[in-house]
């Protein structure tokens, strides 16, 4: 799984004595850590995913926040953790790898308008779990099924 690769970079990055990926490392586990004690039992691959998902959304607020009150170099090493936690995340689907998951799903779920929005969105983020932001899905879905109304 995923944990042991964190622990095996965690000491390459301890030999190769990188600071920052350390830091990255280990704060990650920790979480993981925290989320097994949480759940009594080990992670499923999605659960990790969630966990990681988590952290980077954090940082992504982060960098946010210290671009707002000027602070580039807080954002610059938010940044860079970003970079090292996304490292673990798998490939993200393209618009058009999307767009061709969706047409498929609205036509097997018979989708006739935007009420059906949330089987929808349930149904691919099912299936796409780590693969695709739901931020992203969830507008494409709106587009896809406002430009399908019915007159």
């Amino acid at each position: 799984m995923q944990r042991e690769s964190i622990e095996q970079e965690l000491r390459k990055a301890l030999k190769e004595r990188d600071v920052v990926r350390v830091s990255v490392l280990r704060m990650l586990l920790s979480s993981l850590n925290y989320k097994e004690i949480e759940k009594r039992k080990a992670l499923t691959e999605d659960e990790f995913y969630a966990v990681v998902r988590t952290m980077i959304k954090q940082h992504m607020e982060s960098v946010e926040s210290f671009k707002k009150g000027q602070r580039f170099d807080l954002a610059d090493k938010e940044e860079s953790e970003l970079r090292i936690l996304t490292d673990f995340m798998p490939r993200q689907l393209s618009e058009d790898e999307i767009a061709r998951e969706l047409d498929a799903a609205i036509a097997m779920l018979e989708v006739k308008d935007q009420r059906d929005m949330g089987r929808v969105m349930k149904f691919l983020l099912e299936k796409l779990a780590s693969r695709v932001d739901g931020k992203v899905l969830s507008e494409m879905v709106r587009k896809r099924l406002s430009s399908q109304r019915q007159p």
